[in-house]
């Protein structure tokens, strides 16, 4: 099997879905796991586990992340340049009675509740053997394999001055094809630590999987419930900062037997209502080359596992601890935008 990588990752999985390969563990989730998830359906009751897109507002959350902002079109024809907004058609033939609306949105896909692609994050490596680590992707793809950096352009508008930029390879658009739906896992971490800002290893999840009576299977979509949805939904688009990032729990990707589980286990994709499914590391860094999120560079760029974050989780959550359940049927599929690394979406949870 030709590859494109001399030598891949320690505890990736680069090669495993084909040399090729730009969807990763979502291979695992097929005709099977939709059955799978059909079987856990028996009320037909249905949970939307989106965030409102402009949630959680403001900045303060991610500096480089902006709400949605929102514009009218503008008419051409008759009527060019006017605002295409509770606009009567009559202003250009009198004999029309229809009023029309439309608009246009400036949206940062990763703002609010979304898929993660695997063009999100890379690693230097150096994965030709030659002694000089290069940006590289899942599945040893590289920039001239289709990762197009955005043009230069000069603009009044930030949002235009880079434009275009292209995932060509590992887009989300991947995702978005292949469809996803299948069976979905939910972890109560809210029920054990409460708001409590928990790093949770390997330890304590082996724990609360036994207390809850979870089992996870190969191609399961995992969820993890941390209450920070809520916190985040309490603070009506005015978030703060150190409210945001000391509420609630979170995995420990610093936990190596944490990470060796989640490979071993054959989860599709890691999901939460927090917003990197992983907290940053608290320990002092190690003075070597390393990840600042170790979690995100072990699923996303060594194992191809998408990442969903800023999941609305509470009201599924609920239910499932009420009915002493916690599997469900998981319809997820991001937008179809060719080359994007993220993605919003809206989730539909049915139990």
């Amino acid at each position: 099997m030709k590859t494109r990588w001399k030598r891949r990752p320690e505890g990736s999985n680069w090669g495993e879905f084909g040399p090729d390969d730009q969807l990763g563990a979502m291979n695992l989730v097929g005709k099977e796991q939709v059955l799978k998830g059909l079987a856990e359906v028996s009320s037909g009751q249905t949970f939307s586990l989106s965030l409102p897109l402009d949630y959680p507002g403001g900045d303060v959350l991610h500096p480089s992340r902006h709400p949605p902002r929102r514009f009218a079109t503008l008419r051409a024809g008759k009527s060019a340049g006017q605002q295409c907004f509770c606009f009567a058609l009559a202003r250009d033939n009198p004999l029309f009675t229809d009023v029309v609306s439309d608009d246009v949105v400036l949206l940062h896909t990763q703002y609010s509740t979304q898929w993660d692609g695997l063009a999100h994050i890379g690693s230097l490596f150096d994965s030709e053997d030659s002694g000089e680590p290069e940006i590289t992707f899942y599945n040893g793809y590289r920039s001239r394999h289709g990762l197009t950096v955005a043009e230069r352009r000069e603009s009044a508008e930030p949002w235009a001055a880079y434009e275009n930029p292209r995932a060509d390879v590992l887009g989300v658009d991947n995702l978005a094809r292949h469809g996803v739906q299948g069976r979905a896992v939910l972890v109560d971490l809210f029920k054990h630590f409460g708001n409590e800002n928990r790093a949770v290893g390997y330890d304590d999840l082996q724990r609360i999987l036994e207390m809850d009576d979870i089992v996870i299977e190969k191609g399961d979509m995992v969820c993890f419930y941390t209450g920070l949805d809520e916190v985040i939904l309490g603070m009506r688009k005015r978030p703060e900062h150190e409210r945001l990032h000391r509420s609630c729990s979170g995995l420990d990707g610093s936990d190596g037997r944490l990470l060796s589980w989640i490979t071993a286990t054959g989860i599709a994709a890691l999901i939460s209502d927090n917003f990197a499914v992983e907290l940053m590391p608290r320990a002092p860094a190690p003075q070597v080359g390393h990840a600042m999120l170790p979690l995100h560079e072990h699923c996303l760029f060594k194992n191809g596992i998408h990442l969903g974050e800023l999941w609305f989780l509470r009201d599924l959550a609920g239910w499932l601890r009420d009915h002493r359940r916690s599997r469900f049927l998981l319809t997820a599929p991001p937008l179809h935008l060719p080359g994007a690394v993220g993605s919003p979406v809206t989730p539909v949870a049915t139990v």
